[in-house]
């Protein structure tokens, strides 16, 4: 089984890497971007049958800063 962590940063916490990407993007022409937000995509190669709280456990103790980010998990 594959669980796929999708983490970015909370609203309000400022997000250099998003505005760099927003002003290259128009420097490259495209205009109409209001706001870029960059995340991490990270995907786990799991037994089957593992618990979702212990994947939700590894997001909470190591792969999410919970202070400044958030975390959206899917189970495929």
């Amino acid at each position: 089984m594959k669980a796929i962590v999708t983490v970015m940063l909370k609203n309000g916490v400022l997000d250099p890497q998003g505005e760099a990407v927003k002003s290259a993007l128009g420097g490259l022409g495209f205009f109409g971007v209001n706001s870029v937000r960059q995340g991490k995509v990270i995907e786990l190669d799991l037994d089957e049958g593992t618990d979702p709280t212990q994947i939700h456990e590894m997001c909470n103790r190591l792969l999410v800063n919970a202070v400044i980010e958030s975390y959206h998990l899917d189970i495929v």
